[in-house]
């Protein structure tokens, strides 16, 4: 199975990403380590990516997807999927990927993002961020105000792991 955290920057996904991963004993992948470099310096001066920008980082997460669930591989990836289409795009198997989206107050998140050090991606974008949003209304949503332990439980309670 592929668990898929989804948000903003900020919202948690790494953190709670190795957690669950540790907790399950699968597989962790942060897909900002499948940026090209370009798209990591973009970001680091402050500019939001662009459709062109994201699509190969998009294909090479769907294929990265295949193949571990080719290899019959567990593993949660942390990944923004703003889009309802980038989402689509990760679903390489609805039946063995499941989404969750770690969802926030800006407030926090915003708070969180400026106490983050040695992260390429500025606290100044997350207001593109949740612009280019589209929540979705169909999978697993988890509020990230509690402790990561207990968002951890949660996710694992919702899909049954």
């Amino acid at each position: 199975m592929i668990i898929v955290l989804m948000g903003v920057a900020g919202s948690g996904k790494t953190t709670i990403g190795t957690r669950l991963a540790k907790t399950l004993d699968w597989s962790f992948f942060d897909a900002d380590d499948f940026h090209s470099s370009a798209n990591i310096e973009k970001m680091r001066r402050g500019m939001p990516l662009t459709e062109q920008d994201r699509q190969p980082w998009l294909r090479m997460l769907r294929e990265r997807i295949a193949q571990w669930l080719d290899e019959d591989l567990d593993v949660v990836l942390a990944c923004s999927a703003l889009k309802k289409s980038y989402r689509e795009q990760l679903l390489v198997d609805p039946s063995r990927v499941r989404l969750v989206y770690l969802k926030g107050p800006y407030a926090l998140i915003q708070k969180r993002l400026i106490q983050r050090k040695r992260h390429f991606m500025p606290e100044t974008l997350l207001a593109s961020q949740f612009d280019q949003l589209e929540v979705p209304e169909d999978i697993v949503t988890i509020d990230i105000t509690p402790r990561p332990q207990e968002i951890v439980r949660r996710i694992r309670k919702e899909l049954q792991v």
